[in-house]
């Protein structure tokens, strides 16, 4: 998930990427005015955009309005010490609203609202659109087998076919949370309703395969352990 921080206090800034990175998010853009906003959504897909509303030379509100102009489907945070723009907020757009100073609870709970709201639409659809080449695929989820990071897209593993999306892995972790799906190593998640069979190997992994397919995922250390207990989990 690509988060998107515009704040024109440099110490506002660097508080709010450490609060974001102890939540687990790694690509953060930071921008110090709302012109370097505006170009930054312009030339790369942004997925939550946390504004602040008082800077001089253009407002948070007024910025909101830009970069959903761009792509209406960022998610807007407004971030600020004054109650008072609250209803402007959302009215521009606004999916949250926090209170400064930030804390970290604030921002898991702004987090989790979004999470939610993503984890509802792919209920609505349990699609998933992504490529290969000129060819597009309408994925349902619960044909995927795994998802393989590979730089900044991912490899979505069908049974006839990769297809790729630009997301990160971790950003489909969130995706996939509450199916019955599992990140076994930083560069994969397997459909566990697809699996066939699992070996322990050296540094107790498990190599894991797949029903209909023959590809094998190997597991990390930690990943196997947290596998297990995830089965064991599910079993009592």
């Amino acid at each position: 998930m690509k988060v998107l921080i515009v704040d024109d206090e440099k110490l506002a800034l660097s508080r709010l990427k450490r609060l974001l990175t102890e939540q687990g998010i790694e690509d953060i853009i930071e921008c110090d005015s709302p012109i370097k906003a505006i170009t930054e959504v312009a030339k790369q897909k942004i997925d939550i955009a946390f504004l602040d509303i008082s800077m001089p030379s253009m407002s948070g509100l007024e910025l909101a309005n830009n970069l959903l102009e761009i792509d209406s489907s960022i998610f807007i945070v407004f971030q600020t010490a004054y109650e008072e723009y609250a209803l402007e907020a959302f009215e521009s757009g606004g999916m949250d609203y926090i209170l400064k100073p930030i804390s970290s609870e604030s921002i898991k709970k702004s987090l989790d609202k979004i999470y939610k709201y993503t984890d509802k639409v792919l209920d609505e659809t349990k699609k998933i659109v992504a490529k290969r080449g000129n060819k597009i695929y309408l994925i349902d989820i619960n044909d995927i087998y795994y998802i393989k990071a590979d730089l900044d897209e991912v490899i979505i593993k069908i049974k006839n076919a990769d297809a790729y999306l630009r997301k990160k892995i971790g950003d489909m972790e969130n995706i996939l949370k509450g199916k019955n799906f599992f990140r076994v190593h930083r560069s994969y998640i397997v459909n566990v309703d697809k699996i066939k069979s699992m070996q322990s190997v050296e540094q107790s992994k498990l190599e894991i395969s797949f029903n209909d397919i023959d590809d094998i995922v190997t597991s990390s250390k930690d990943g196997a352990k947290e596998f297990r207990e995830y089965i064991e989990s599910r079993t009592l």
